[in-house]
């Protein structure tokens, strides 16, 4: 191994901890990354101007991969401000509100609904579609408001995000990091998704009667929701094509569903599916709508949603773009500068951690769990599961197997942690939604989801 390659690698570990440290202390990574990108360049090729090119042809690379992701996140979200302007997503809703009558049918009826809603719209536009049809039922069923935050943030931003099954934008990051197909990281999830999903809402549905018993919980008060949360402007549709409308979306993404297993579409053809069907709901529904402005707000509609998706992914452009360099991104950006001895930084990286630490199974599923949740203290959930992708294909190359496990246990641990659970600035829209402390709701979650985590990474060790 020439020193060059030495190099190299402490250059790409050393940054890979500075990038963990930074979320610990809940800092950005950003710039990190990118100094990281140009310091590996100049190592690589000793020139200034190819490590300085080298930053935005890694963030071309980059957003070369993710925008299909990209854009069919923007592309749903569009849709569901138009769903929601005109109030189809309530009438698909509301048919669910006449099976709650008591607490516990409120709490799994709301969670599951919610799992379903974020599957197909993501759960950020599912949160205020939720709450504004589903709270003030189960306020009057007994749920206390704090229940119904549990129950969304549960099975929205922890099942339905961490699995991604439908959009696919969490295991897209991953296995593209990994270096494997998105339909392996997707099947190696179900059983760990079902795991983390079954013991967390039930530890958390368990604290939160127990508590309801004792008067830990404040009675259930239909208190007012949040007008700036529903601040769209309302758009009327005749009853008959709402109700048309609130049929044929569901139907439609059902449909989508069906070919994917049908016609074995993965990976990025199962995306354009949604994407384009999204696309085609989303110009019926603004043209039934608004008619002869339909034009204009067809694009309008879109601009929302590209600004809410660029939003989102923003940070993460210069974390993957970094951690695409460790394997074949690397070679793309900077050319054929690596030795021929060399299979890729972190693939050189995991022979010699096999060949110096007595890796195990265990310690690699330990460590994915914990590199999951550090990375998701951002709040973000998706800025650190590129690095999971990348440690994961490390230690399978130690043991020989596993990453496609290894790499859906890191990706449900940061999503779980920073994607809506735990973390309390990303618990706001849920707990405003809801009119709750959002901290209080972070502390009612903590318990449930690190029960749920260790489950499952004992779990995992079994399935490696």
């Amino acid at each position: 191994m020439g020193i060059e390659l030495v190099w190299l690698h402490g250059v790409y570990v050393l940054f890979v901890l500075g990038i963990i440290l930074l979320m610990v202390l809940r800092r950005d990574t950003s710039l990190i990354s990118i100094l990281g990108i140009a310091l590996l360049g100049l190592v690589a090729t000793g020139s200034v101007t190819s490590a300085v090119g080298g930053i935005f042809g890694s963030f071309i690379y980059a957003i070369t991969e993710l925008l299909p992701t990209i854009l069919v996140i923007c592309i749903i979200v569009a849709m569901s401000h138009v769903l929601t302007d005109t109030g189809v997503n309530e009438t698909m809703i509301r048919p669910m509100t006449h099976l709650i009558r008591n607490p516990t049918l409120a709490y799994w009826v709301i969670g599951i609904v919610m799992m379903v809603i974020s599957w197909f719209f993501w759960p950020s536009p599912g949160v205020a579609l939720i709450g504004a049809v589903m709270l003030p039922v189960a306020l009057r069923a007994g749920l206390p408001a704090i229940g119904v935050a549990i129950a969304m943030n549960l099975f929205g931003h922890g099942i339905a995000l961490s699995g991604d099954f439908v959009i696919q934008g969490a295991p897209t990051l991953t296995a593209k990091a990994a270096g494997i197909p998105v339909g392996d990281v997707i099947a190696a999830s179900v059983p760990l998704v079902i795991v983390m999903g079954v013991v967390t809402t039930v530890v958390a549905f368990w604290y939160l009667r127990k508590d309801m018993k004792i008067g830990n919980v404040p009675a259930p008060t239909e208190t007012a929701i949040p007008d700036s949360v529903f601040a769209s402007v309302r758009v009327p549709l005749t009853p008959g094509v709402r109700r048309a409308l609130a049929a044929a979306v569901p139907i439609l993404f059902l449909l989508d569903v069906l070919a994917m297993f049908a016609f074995d579409l993965r990976g990025g053809d199962a995306t354009a599916l949604v994407g384009g069907t999204a696309l085609l709901i989303l110009i019926v529904a603004t043209m039934l709508a608004h008619k002869q402005k339909g034009l204009e707000e067809v694009t309008n509609h879109l601009i929302q949603g590209f600004q809410f998706g660029f939003k989102v992914f923003g940070p993460v452009i210069p974390i993957a773009a970094f951690f695409y360099m460790g394997d074949s991104g690397f070679i793309k950006v900077f050319g054929e500068v690596l030795p021929a001895s060399s299979h890729g930084i972190v693939n050189d990286l995991g022979v010699a951690l096999a060949q110096t630490i007595p890796i195990s199974k265990e310690i690699a599923a330990l460590t994915l769990t914990a590199v999951g949740v550090i990375t998701g203290l951002d709040g973000s959930g998706f800025s650190g599961i590129t690095l999971a992708g990348s440690l994961a294909q490390l230690f399978a190359t130690a043991l020989g197997s596993g990453i496609a496990t290894l790499t859906a246990l890191g990706q449900i641990a940061a999503i779980w942690v920073g994607g809506g659970t735990i973390v309390p600035w990303a618990l706001i829209p849920a707990a405003a939604i809801c009119g709750v402390d959002p901290f209080e709701l972070a502390r009612r979650n903590l318990y449930p989801v690190a029960i749920g985590l260790l489950v499952t990474t004992i779990v995992a060790m079994f399935l490696l």
